[in-house]
């Protein structure tokens, strides 16, 4: 009798910091406005047009060709940029008062090399973590570092090289590089 008095507490001390497992999180930054580049698809919709409405690629030159209104400049413009742009050409000549709204149908791909399953150039979903590339890469080889990976971005006309956690998001166009641990 006297040890199930002292016996309960005891166990119910014990269980009770098992349930207090905590949740780490954390807020992790992400890109405010997407900027286009090479290998990007755009839905364009021109409201009352179902001829120009269609998806059209950003190409290596970094521009759409849009039908009626030629080349538009889309590399290191945002959405809401190239649908100004694309409203104002259509407006000076072909239409009046146009509709115009541009979304982002398909992100240029990412590329991934070095501790992983299988390397290669994969396609980007909007918000991906440098853990999800891994994920989608076949995961990581015996002998990766577990805790970082080096991405290398362009930013204007150079590359830069950031080393990065695993939680931290990627950008469409990235190449993410999982070094090898040496102990």
């Amino acid at each position: 009798m006297r040890w199930s008095v002292l016996l309960i507490p005891l166990l119910v001390l014990v269980l009770s910091g098992c349930a207090m497992n905590k949740v780490a999180a954390y807020k992790v930054d992400t890109a405010r406005d997407y900027t286009l580049d090479t290998g990007d698809i755009v839905r364009v919709t021109v409201y009352g047009d179902e001829t120009l409405t269609n998806t059209y690629t950003v190409t290596d030159k970094g521009t759409v060709a849009f039908p009626l209104i030629g080349q538009v400049g889309a590399r290191g413009q945002t959405i809401t940029t190239l649908e100004r742009m694309i409203t104002e050409r259509l407006a000076a000549g072909y239409m009046i008062s146009p509709k115009v709204s541009v979304e982002v149908s398909t992100y240029r791909p990412f590329f991934i090399e070095g501790a992983v399953a299988t390397a290669g150039q994969y396609a980007y979903v909007y918000g991906m973590s440098a853990r999800a590339a891994i994920a989608t890469a076949g995961g990581l080889t015996e002998f990766a570092d577990r805790s970082r990976v080096n991405v290398y971005r362009r930013v204007g006309k150079s590359m830069t090289k950031l080393t990065i956690g695993l939680d931290q998001p990627i950008l469409p166009g990235d190449t993410v590089v999982v070094l090898e641990r040496w102990l």
